[in-house]
């Protein structure tokens, strides 16, 4: 099993867009998916049309682990549910010294009883923040995926970000062996790129002067497309729009390239 969080500091980054439509694709390919919802505006969830408050996400975070409800939305697909309250229960958990591992017990306490083992993947979409949620996805993930922006703050994201997660690799550790909880890679995808516009030339043109230094972290890069922002909007993932003939023959390169870009990050991770 492999354990994904898409993460980001920015909003409007496509994060959660990027989370649905990779985890549809993978479902696609016969593989069995598990969504965890950790965004409090719970987008992924209402994608699926759950809106249930019950035995949501928050019931792991405020010690009611037993009560969380894990929803079959679709053929190979299950969903842990968003909740919309959970900045106020990161709040009220702040002086908790296990804030931290929340989601690492609770997977642990309840690997065998929920049969977790069934799921090839399980997807966290994150908050666009470094909150306690996002500590917990990151803990219990093996890879980040982290979407870049064509824009200064976007790019400039991207080392926020690293220098984030290695501040709480020395802070999430192992206090008898001293060794760190967060072993997780971090990949970047760029996302939202046009041809025609400066912002998306420079972002590239960073990632191409990383690349040629060593630095090879970014594993995609995802055309701007109205159709792929507004998949989640539409509750109609890339890999179902594809299947439409008429459709896929007007927008093949596009299909291409987001099939390409999801192959390249399966085959990395």
């Amino acid at each position: 099993m492999k354990i994904i969080a898409w993460v980001g500091i920015k909003g409007g980054i496509g994060k959660t867009t990027l989370s649905y439509n990779y985890g549809e694709w993978l479902a696609k390919r016969g593989k069995n998916i598990l969504f965890i919802d950790l965004d409090h505006q719970s987008n992924l969830s209402q994608t699926y049309k759950v809106y249930d408050q019950n035995g949501t996400v928050g019931d792991i975070f405020s010690g009611n682990g037993q009560q969380v409800k894990i929803h079959h939305v679709k053929d190979h697909i299950d969903l842990l549910a968003g909740d919309m309250h959970l900045d106020d229960i990161e709040a009220a958990i702040e002086n908790n010294p296990n804030k931290n591992m929340l989601l690492y017990m609770w997977l642990a306490d309840n690997y065998d009883s929920l049969n977790l083992d069934r799921y090839d993947y399980i997807i966290i979409d994150c908050h666009p923040d470094f909150s306690i949620a996002t500590k917990n996805a990151i803990v219990v993930s093996q890879d980040i995926l982290s979407p870049l922006t064509p824009s200064e703050y976007g790019y400039n994201a991207r080392f926020n970000l690293e220098e984030r997660i290695s501040e709480f690799k020395k802070e999430a550790i192992d206090y008898t062996t001293r060794k760190t909880y967060v072993t997780a890679n971090l990949w970047f995808v760029a996302n939202k790129i046009k041809h025609n516009t400066n912002s998306s030339h420079n972002l590239i043109k960073a990632l191409k002067a990383e690349r040629e230094k060593g630095n090879d972290s970014c594993i995609g890069i995802i055309p701007e497309k109205e159709l792929f922002n507004r998949s989640t909007l539409d509750r109609e993932p890339i890999v179902e729009m594809a299947e439409d003939p008429a459709v896929y023959k007007r927008q093949r390169k596009f299909f291409d390239e987001i099939n390409m870009v999801f192959t390249k990050i399966t085959q990395r991770l």
